[in-house]
């Protein structure tokens, strides 16, 4: 029920604000905002492709033929559709399409580099378990709803194509800008994202924010997140009431109207963050674990009155958790904690101790049948969890585990844990294959767009140490005219330079080296053909680059 009532709440419809102020909310995750000007139209936010802006721009030309002059991020989540208003500006005549200026925090082209290199496996990891890309569009483990938006993207706009546009004008904190023929009053404001923003016009009584959302704030994201500190947040959410804006305008979910109404909710919403980082840190100064705080803090009954403070994204109980987390580190004190067995260890221990695997199967049958779902969940997990790493458990136990999960899913209002549930449970079954999301995938695409740098130095990540032991070489990596970059192989690490001095060099073009790391090509082969030249000692060489987990250079 409740997640229905959020999928009415995220309902397509492109918002008149006020006069001059449109807002499309159900086109993807984010929100497609836009602000007319003396100058012209300002659009806020992008969204996650080029499909997606392009429908919101449709929806802006049945109200306005006026053009786009300007682009402003709040963040760097939703920047993926830029390409669109130069497709549109184009449409319209405009000598030069792309000539405009794009605004955003100085960190916003850092974000995107960061999540997109040596974090990207585990990064798009999270986003495939958070926002149900491998759930069913229906049926009972179906996509209802992603919390924040109907989906991650919208399945009507594929096949999609992401372009990221870098910001043509950053501020590192406060600022005041004039854009087309209107003053924003810019005041950095970290949420979700540390390069997060708040847009005051002023003249228009109008906030566009990454503040509050159409759901309880996501202290902690499944997917994994660096720690998003409320006290921060909270800081945030009090300027923007400070403002007493007549219209508030979010990345997510449906405008707010009304200075009184503003006040009121969110106020609430503020509070309701404060509880939780309060009372997190009154339990945690008692001695209590990140696991018992997390049980402790209960939001009060009042928070479900109003979607902005309901647990339909994340829940309360994780939030504590990380509030812990984020203070203090992993260690909460418990003894057991400071120096824990292997995973599969453990697991194989507290099964033998329990009285092997058919005892505890039927000891987590009962819980599950009883309702203790809480217990079920962990005497299942010991049991896929006690299969060594790499090895397969047995799909009896994998399946008994993908019940207590899917039970969790079926029953919490949370978007993300009901998503994260129903897809990890799916994996369990082998309904769906998740293995390429525990493998670093290069895009060919990206690897020819980004600095050349990008690509070599990410391979600092992908070492094999026990291939790497007592190897010392240095490599630099010449591709022509996009120039020239190296490692610097050492003590079990891959050291990033710039190639000079290297008495070893690897010499193709970057579009062999994209289908090398790709897969679509192998070293030897690319060798024979001439792609490849390696000059200096080959054969230390070869051994080198196959110290890295990546197909296409160990064979």
């Amino acid at each position: 029920m409740k997640h229905a009532e959020q999928s009415e709440i995220l309902r397509r419809q492109f918002y008149e604000v006020c006069q001059g102020v449109w807002t499309l909310v159900g086109n993807g995750l984010s929100n497609q905002t836009f602000i007319e000007g003396p100058d012209g139209i300002i659009a806020i936010d992008t969204g996650e492709s080029t499909e997606e802006m392009r429908e919101a721009i449709a929806e802006l030309r049945q109200v306005t033929d006026r053009p786009i002059v300007a682009v402003l991020y709040t963040h760097f989540h939703y920047v993926g559709g830029t390409e669109a208003v130069f497709e549109d500006r184009a449409a319209q005549g405009i000598p030069d399409p792309r000539g405009i200026h794009i605004y955003g925090h100085e960190k916003v082209a850092y974000n995107r580099s960061r999540t997109a290199t040596e974090i990207a496996t585990a990064y798009g990891r999270g986003l495939v378990e958070q926002f149900a890309l491998m759930l069913p569009p229906h049926g009972p483990d179906g996509l209802v709803n992603v919390g924040l938006g109907h989906f991650y993207r919208n399945p009507a706009h594929a096949p999609f194509t992401s372009v990221f546009v870098p910001p043509t004008r950053t501020f590192s904190d406060s600022a005041t800008l004039q854009v087309a023929g209107l003053t924003i009053e810019v005041t950095h404001a970290p949420s979700d994202a540390d390069d997060s923003v708040t847009f005051w016009f002023k003249s228009l009584g109008v906030a566009v924010h990454n503040l509050v959302w159409p759901v309880l704030f996501n202290i902690f994201a499944i997917r994994g997140e660096e720690y998003r500190d409320p006290q921060v947040l909270i800081r945030g959410v009090d300027h923007l009431l400070s403002l007493k804006a007549e219209h508030l305008v979010a990345a997510h979910g449906p405008p707010m109207s009304g200075s009184n109404e503003i006040a009121d909710r969110v106020t609430k919403y503020r509070d309701a963050i404060q509880f939780i980082w309060d009372q997190s840190v009154r339990f945690i100064n008692k001695g209590f674990t990140a696991a018992d705080v997390g049980h402790l803090v209960n939001l009060p009954p009042e928070c479900d009155d109003d979607f902005i403070t309901a647990e339909r994204y994340g829940v309360a109980e994780h939030h504590a958790r990380q509030i812990r987390n984020g203070l203090f580190g992993w260690f909460d004190g418990e003894e057991s904690q400071l120096f824990p067995l292997p995973s599969d260890e453990r697991s194989r221990r507290m099964i033998d101790g329990f009285g092997g695997r058919d005892k505890v199967r039927a000891l987590a049958r009962v819980a599950l049948s009883a309702d203790d779902v809480r217990w079920a969940t962990e005497l299942s997990t010991w049991l896929v969890r006690s299969s060594g790493v790499g090895e397969i458990a047995d799909q009896v136990d994998r399946q008994l585990l993908a019940d207590c999960l899917r039970t969790i899913g079926q029953r919490t209002t949370a978007a993300n844990i009901r998503v994260w549930c129903l897809t990890r449970a799916l994996s369990l079954e082998g309904k769906v294959d998740a293995s390429r999301l525990y493998q670093h995938r290069f895009n060919r695409k990206q690897v020819l767009s980004s600095p050349i740098e990008s690509s070599v130095h990410i391979l600092r990540v992908l070492v094999d140490s026990e291939r790497a032991h007592q190897l010392k070489t240095h490599i630099a990596f010449d591709f022509g005219d996009r120039g020239t970059t190296g490692l610097h192989i050492r003590n079990s690490v891959a050291c990033a330079t710039n190639g000079s001095g290297a008495p070893n060099t690897v010499t193709c073009s970057l579009e062999t080296w994209a289908d090398l790391l790709t897969g679509r090509a192998q070293l030897s082969t690319a060798i024979d053909a001439g792609q490849v030249v390696i000059t200096g000692d080959v054969a230390t060489v070869k051994t080198a680059l196959a110290v890295f987990e990546v197909e296409g250079l160990r064979s």
